[in-house]
């Protein structure tokens, strides 16, 4: 199984800041080079992976960088396969992957993909003109129209199945985000389904052209969702639009690092340390990284922790089920 894969972004050996446990462990078994997959150009994963890759290559010492990939439900298979030695992914991709359920393996169980460390949440929201009258999930009519995203998205992927288990009777559209704001002020949309970073940029522009309801989820609506999907509860704050007079309830989705299983556990538990003990860096990567804190390790109960990470966490006093180590 090759550890490299096209590197886009590749750091010379001999990182500057090397860390004296690194020095200090047996690396006769690490690899020379390493890929992190990401997502495409210009996104948040390819932003946050390669950095991050260059960022463990400086300081281990080792050729790594990122690599464009199809994003989460791709980096899980290519993890598995050994493609690639680490990869970036969402909870809910990752509960369809070790469930058997991926739609690029469907029948595969991919359980040589385990989970690092936790990067940031993507939050699921939903948005309405004042004028259509709908201040909830429940007052959403039957047969609205409603936009989800780009097809194959993460909104695209989970939010109507998780609208299907409210009760929600919809017609399913798809687009880019832009695209479907403009639909939402022409009448052609009457719900938007978001699972995007906030302040999302559609809705912004829309309250500067109209009047919008950003809709919550009620307490047992919230409930259920969290019962029912591998999502987290996640509060919007008042300060991101101007339409909200107080924090909306809402859900998101986490995502996590995942390194191939049977890499070396010294290798991954170094990688862990360097990430998490680097915060103020890795914020200078990508400002998302403000959640990449151990704190949010709990929000993985889904694939089991790599040793090595796992071994980080808890010499760190950060708690993990000895079912969920590898």
């Amino acid at each position: 199984m090759r550890l490299t894969s096209r590197p886009l972004l590749t750091l010379a050996l001999g990182g500057s800041l090397l860390a004296a446990g690194a020095a200090q462990a047996d690396r006769s078994d690490w690899p020379e080079s390493f890929t992190m997959g990401t997502a495409s150009q210009g996104g948040t994963y390819f932003v946050y992976g390669s950095g991050w890759a260059n960022m463990i290559a400086d300081e281990l010492g080792l050729s790594g960088g990122g690599e464009v990939t199809g994003g989460p439900v791709q980096n899980l298979a290519l993890v598995h396969t050994g493609d690639i030695a680490f990869g970036m992914t969402t909870m809910g991709p990752a509960a369809d992957a070790v469930s058997g359920q991926s739609p690029l393996a469907p029948g595969m169980v991919l359980d040589n993909a385990c989970a690092m460390f936790p990067m940031y949440e993507t939050p699921f929201s939903i948005a309405a003109l004042s004028s259509s009258g709908i201040t909830s999930i429940s007052e959403i009519p039957d047969g609205a129209r409603i936009g989800f995203g780009p097809a194959g998205s993460t909104s695209d992927t989970y939010f109507p199945a998780i609208l299907e288990t409210l009760g929600v009777d919809f017609e399913r559209r798809n687009g880019g985000w832009t695209d479907l704001g403009g639909q939402l002020q022409d009448g052609l949309l009457d719900v938007i389904a978001f699972a995007a970073g906030i302040p999302i940029p559609a809705v912004s522009q829309l309250e500067v052209q109209s009047d919008v309801n950003i809709i919550e989820f009620n307490e047992e609506e919230l409930a259920t969702t969290l019962e029912h999907f591998p999502v987290a509860e996640f509060s919007i704050p008042a300060s991101t639009y101007t339409t909200l007079e107080e924090d909306a309830r809402a859900v998101s989705m986490w995502n996590f690092a995942i390194a191939r299983c049977d890499l070396p556990e010294d290798f991954v538990y170094e990688a862990t340390r360097l990430t998490m003990e680097n915060n103020e860096r890795m914020q200078s990567i990508h400002r998302s990284a403000v959640t990449t804190i151990p704190e949010n390790v709990v929000h993985n109960q889904v694939l089991p922790f790599h040793p090595g990470a796992a071994r980080w966490f808890t010499e760190n006093g950060y708690e993990i089920d000895p079912a969920l180590i590898r």
